[in-house]
């Protein structure tokens, strides 16, 4: 069944299946999937009563419940553009994104509504609010949206569909283009798999954010192809969320690391999963200690899988290769459709087994960065993801590092994940993360030297260009001190010279996106400031 685009998908899933629940709320309020499609169609002609045309961009501020479905799959056929947000952001995030984006509409809830006023305070903003907001004057209610006429078929599917704002890694967010072409082509190369990452009867868990391109383009998109069930979940908590799952019947998981790690602490695990048949991890690789004991609490094993927004978003998956690989080391394969490298610095291929560029080429990718397309795959398709990583001899995919994280110490490249990995194992850490600093004066190296080649060390002469820095979180009642000693201890006995952290700052917390990958730019901006002098 090849996908036109999400609107006609949706028009299926009434025909086929009018009566089977399309969404349901924790609270067992529930949408079929021709109750959705009529509410669709209602806003959709709604929004073009409202003055939204094609090609407008409409702002998306509303957490996980099915007013943002509706509104998302309206202002995709009314051929608009949806910008979905985090509907916890500021007033001045917010600001940034309509001023970048030149959004004049905007679809908020009470989670949101106070920013997006805020931010709308200076802009042409028409606000629309869901039914948990009272309209304020001149704003429109979501509910009350009507128009006249049927809406005109999707011609072109390389129009825009969606704007997302990426969390940026050096520099400010940068709205991707993702067109109806790209999101179509993602879903049939992910229903390419068997088994099925999802299938008609299954109930899956919307507990993933659906302003990020996972939980919009791979789960609800998921969802939408197969006209199968989706639990919406405004928000995560070990224990509910697993309460909700036995309730509910849950039978696919999609989540993120940090989602494994807390259920980890949950008693009989294995029973509240009874229904499950398939847990599904990605936006950041899961850590091999935390997949090894999720599987064995569980008693079943976490399949992952490698995507970008750029992608739109799965890449690959464990799917491919018909099994967990057994050290659940590894990425899995490209999925169907899509085909990956690993280059140089100079663009050419490097040896079976050594790290570089991951390279992506496939019909699933973006269309560019916004507004004018920069920065998009070659003339032949292919697209440089900035991530490292090494694929082993059956080609399955892991991940060394960002390209942009890589640290230089005299010369020779540092990867942060490394680091991370043998300070994780450290009694007393709870999460760690490790970034490069400039070094001005070079710091000079260790006169020790361990793990590396004689020939392989770092000249004594040679300046560093940076220095590795920690940022350690101790494990609740773990003495600070005690913990510092123990990651200088294991840093020295596990890390080459030039490896080791020369600074290792103890923090409460780290500063996490919402699928809970560590936002290193800030810890870059906090030691930029510190440098400056502007911190102790």
């Amino acid at each position: 069944m090849g996908v036109h685009d999400l609107p006609d998908l949706l028009t299926r899933a009434a025909g086929s299946r009018p009566d089977h629940p399309a969404l349901v709320e924790p609270d067992g309020r529930r949408l079929t999937w021709s109750e959705l499609d009529a509410e669709v169609t209602r806003v959709a002609a709604g929004l073009v009563s409202a003055g939204v045309v094609a090609g407008t961009r409409v702002l998306l501020a509303l957490g996980n419940r099915p007013e943002l479905v509706t509104a998302y799959l309206a202002v995709l056929r009314a051929q608009a553009v949806a910008v979905p947000v985090n509907p916890d952001a500021s007033a001045r995030e917010l600001a940034t994104v309509l001023t970048d984006s030149g959004a004049r509409y905007a679809v908020s809830d009470g989670r949101a509504v106070d920013a997006c006023r805020a931010a709308s305070a200076d802009l042409s903003l028409r606000l629309i609010v869901a039914d948990d907001v009272t309209p304020a004057r001149g704003e429109l209610a979501l509910a009350a949206l009507t128009g006249d006429g049927p809406l005109p078929p999707l011609l072109d599917r390389e129009r825009l569909a969606v704007l997302l704002y990426t969390s940026g890694t050096s520099g400010p967010p940068r709205g991707v283009m993702l067109s109806h072409r790209a999101l179509a082509a993602n879903l049939d190369q992910v229903g390419a798999l068997e088994p099925a990452l999802i299938a008609p009867d299954d109930v899956v868990l919307g507990v993933l954010p659906m302003f990020h391109v996972y939980g919009l383009a791979a789960v609800l998109g998921g969802v939408l192809r197969q006209g199968a069930t989706l639990l919406l979940v405004p928000r995560f908590d070990a224990e509910e969320t697993l309460a909700l799952v036995a309730r509910h019947g849950c039978t696919v998981l999609p989540v993120a690391p940090r989602a494994l790690e807390r259920w980890l602490d949950a008693d009989d695990l294995a029973a509240r999963l009874a229904p499950v048949r398939l847990v599904l991890s990605g936006s950041a690789q899961v850590d091999r200690a935390t997949w090894e004991a999720f599987g064995t609490a569980a008693g079943m094993p976490v399949h992952q899988g490698y995507g970008l927004t750029e992608a739109a978003p799965v890449v690959t998956s464990t799917v491919v290769a018909g099994e967990v690989p057994a050290a659940g080391g590894t990425l899995g394969r490209p999925i169907p459709g899509v085909e990956l490298r690993i280059v140089d610095e100079h663009d050419d291929p490097v040896l079976p087994g050594d790290p570089g560029e991951i390279e992506i080429r496939g019909a699933n990718l973006f269309s560019g960065y916004w507004p004018d397309g920069a920065d998009g795959p070659d003339p032949d398709g292919w697209w440089p993801t900035g991530d490292l990583g090494v694929l082993d001899d059956d080609g399955s995919l892991s991940l060394v590092d960002r390209v942009q994280e890589t640290i230089v110490v005299h010369g020779f490249a540092v990867y942060p994940q490394e680091v991370e990995d043998v300070l994780r194992r450290v009694p007393g850490v709870a999460d760690v993360a490790v970034i490069g600093v400039p070094v001005d004066p070079p710091v000079q190296p260790s006169d020790s030297a361990d793990e590396q080649p004689a020939d392989e060390q770092p000249a004594d002469d040679e300046p560093a260009d940076e220095e590795v820095v920690a940022f350690v979180v101790p494990a609740e009642g773990a003495a600070v001190a005690g913990v510092r000693t123990a990651v200088g201890e294991r840093a020295a006995t596990d890390l080459a010279p030039f490896k080791r952290p020369t600074r290792v700052e103890m923090v409460e917390r780290l500063p996490l996106t919402v699928t809970g990958r560590v936002q290193k730019g800030r810890l870059r901006h906090l030691e930029r400031r510190r440098a400056l002098g502007l911190l102790p």
